[in-house]
């Protein structure tokens, strides 16, 4: 069994899916990936996959929006580290994202990734 880090890792293309678990893999983290807000929160609050930290795409499609999402976590989890990932929405972060996050815009290098999970791991819960 792997001591690494959990992430919870909401992203709903395939291909960048993959691409943020082997940036995380790379990091010392170990990726716990679904594809939708819903599944994220489910996946949380079963609390099963003992994860640390939020890595959550804005823009999620149908469903709740990785800022919402990041918001009910924080109601069940208050402090609880979120990494949000944006292509378009970086603007709207001051005013949605939830306090004390951080936020990578797309595209990003896999370093940035691993460095943002562990600046707020080391600095926060």
């Amino acid at each position: 069994m792997s001591n690494a880090v959990r992430v919870l890792v909401v992203e709903d293309e395939a291909l960048i899916c993959s691409f943020i678990e082997d940036a995380l893999s790379d990091g010392g983290f170990e990726a716990c990936s679904v594809h939708s807000g819903e599944a994220a929160l489910s996946t949380f609050r079963e609390g099963r996959e003992g994860c640390r930290a939020l890595l959550t795409d804005v823009n999620l499609g149908s469903g709740i929006s990785g800022w919402e999402l990041a918001r009910q976590i924080r109601e069940i989890t208050p402090g609880f580290p979120v990494v949000y990932m944006t292509s378009a929405s970086a603007p709207d972060w001051e005013s949605q994202g939830v306090a004390d996050s951080v936020l990578i815009e797309k595209p990003f290098a896999p370093a940035q990734l691993a460095a943002a999970v562990s600046q707020l791991l080391d600095t926060g819960a």
